[in-house]
């Protein structure tokens, strides 16, 4: 059995230095630390009042634990969507007075979801407002999962996977997660804790924080690797700690301290770094809260016929071909 090494870390900067760092780009040389083995890492804090010590814990991190069959099969079945670019993430690329900028004029990153949201894009208000449609529930399916059925189908086991690694290292926010996932019904990806995958393709972000997850969850993230490349490491600019994460890795995080990506440095023309990020929303949770099977059964129905989806009620079986 591989061992596990402990750490402990203590803010290298106060929440106000943080503030003034934050949707900045990370260098390397304000990374002095990267972690490439398992290691659980915690953060201790003195009470300024009483001198006490606290610890709390700031990631998991666990080597070559995702199966080969199931990372290869999401690939397979995630890449060409995922190599769509869009300007959705303006919180982590760069961007500074988003009020500013014309929503067409915002760098396109390719980073893409796939699950259940809960927010309405523009043209898909637009086509409420022409139709004269009114949604009872604030919540949707993803139009990766919604047309095409097979290739999610594909992708699920790998996040059912996470989903286990999840429960056994992180129990106590999992059992909560798993509670409230529980609640959604239908609209999470099946038998997890998840509602949604973000998918990031050769993306470094800048300084951010997660937003719109489960406040009580933790954060799960994989990487998928093709090809050759440096740096991408996922660090904590507040310690200057970083992890190298790589194929059939996974994070277990606190995504609400500031994170970011180190500079990518390809070195073979087909180099891919794909990270999986794998959590419920809040506000999939807050706008099911009340509601009966049969109203969420109902509203998936009305919204999957609107949206022009098709009318299938469960996830397939992958039947992806082996060589």
């Amino acid at each position: 059995m591989t061992k596990v090494r402990e750490y402990t870390v203590q803010p290298l900067y106060s929440d106000e230095k943080m503030k003034k760092k934050i949707n900045t780009f990370l260098k390397r040389s304000h990374i002095p630390q990267i972690i490439h083995h398992d290691a659980d890492v915690y953060i201790e804090t003195i009470d300024p009042q009483t001198n006490e010590k606290s610890r709390s814990l700031l990631l998991k991190f666990r080597k070559n634990v995702l199966s080969k069959e199931k990372c290869d099969a999401f690939y397979e079945n995630i890449i060409q969507f995922a190599n769509q670019a869009s300007n959705n993430r303006t919180n982590s690329n760069g961007v500074k007075d988003r009020g500013n900028w014309h929503y067409s004029e915002l760098p396109k990153v390719k980073t893409n979801i796939f699950g259940y949201f809960d927010e309405f894009g523009p043209q898909i208000k637009k086509k409420f407002k022409d139709r004269h449609f009114h949604p009872s529930i604030a919540v949707r399916p993803c139009s990766f999962n919604a047309k095409n059925p097979e290739k999610y189908a594909c992708c699920v086991p790998l996040v059912q996977e996470i989903d286990a690694l999840y429960e056994k290292h992180i129990p106590g926010p999992y059992e909560k997660q798993i509670k409230a996932a529980n609640q959604i019904g239908e609209f999470r990806i099946p038998q997890t804790a998840f509602t949604t995958v973000t998918t990031n393709l050769n993306y470094q972000t800048t300084i951010h924080r997660d937003q719109g997850d489960f406040e009580e969850g933790f954060g799960n993230l994989a990487v998928l690797q093709r090809g050759e490349y440096d740096g991408g490491e996922t660090c904590f600019p507040r310690f200057g700690l970083g992890v190298d994460v790589r194929q059939g890795d996974v994070l277990f995080m606190n995504v609400h301290e500031p994170h970011a990506n180190l500079p990518l440095v390809m070195k073979s023309p087909d180099a891919v770094r794909l990270s999986i990020v794998c959590y419920l929303r809040g506000n999939i949770l807050k706008n099911m809260h009340g509601k009966t099977a049969k109203q969420k059964r109902t509203w998936n129905q009305k919204i999957r016929k609107f949206m022009g989806y098709p009318m299938h009620g469960k996830t397939l079986k992958c039947s992806r071909r082996k060589d």
